[in-house]
This record gives structure tokens, sequence and C-alpha cells, in this order.
């Protein structure tokens, strides 16, 4: 197997790992390691991201279903602002220059770790 594919496989597992382990989290994986690994554009990876979490999500939802652990009232209501939030995102990606979308991404990481730590 090329080496390049086996990097991708291996970015997947560690990003699968943490989407499920942490019930998600798995952009903040995949997004910097596409950039620098595998040299994909940062628009495009941010984009590929979110193709690459559904699957992922789908999976570890299905487990954490099996095991009732998942509160359907509150999976509405936050899907509902999800939708919207994720349009709009969407819809905004490509219009942010690449310099201030790594920044803001880096800051929101930066902000989740802090808000853990604390």
């Amino acid at each position: 197997m090329p080496k390049l594919r086996m990097k991708t496989i291996l970015i997947g597992i560690i990003t699968g790992f943490a989407n499920g382990l942490f019930g998600a989290g798995g952009g903040t994986i995949v997004v910097p390691a596409m950039e620098r690994i595998l040299g994909v554009e940062e628009h495009k990876a941010h984009a590929t991201a979110i193709a690459v979490i559904l699957p992922l999500s789908m999976i570890s939802a299905g487990i954490y279903m099996q095991k009732q652990a998942v509160d359907w009232s509150t999976v509405f209501y936050v899907s509902i602002g999800g939708v919207v939030g994720g349009y709009i995102g969407a819809k905004i990606l490509n219009k942010i220059p690449s310099k201030w979308l790594h920044k803001v991404f880096g800051l929101f990481m930066l902000v989740a770790a802090i808000r853990m730590i604390i």
C-alpha cells in the first residue's frame, strides 16, 4: 500500500478514535493532519473534514443509541441550531481568507482547550 494511503488511513483511525471516545473533536485532529501531513489546502481540509466526520459520527451515535446513552430532547433542539449554524458556516467558508481561517480555527481550539482545563 502506498505511503500516502497508509498515512491517510492512520489519520482516519486516530480521528475516528477521538470522535468515538469524546463524542466529537475529530475535526480538531483531521483538519491539521490533512493540511500538514497530506498537504490539503486549508479550505478544502475544512470542507473534507465535515464529510469525514459524518460517517464517524453515525457509527459512534449508533453505538451510543444501543447503550441508551442519548438524550433525545437535547438532540432535537441542538440539531435545529446545528443545521442553521452548519448552513451559515458552509456558505461563508470560501469567503474567509486562508490566513484568517487558520487563525480563527486555532483560536477556537485554544479556547476549547482552556475551557477543558479550567
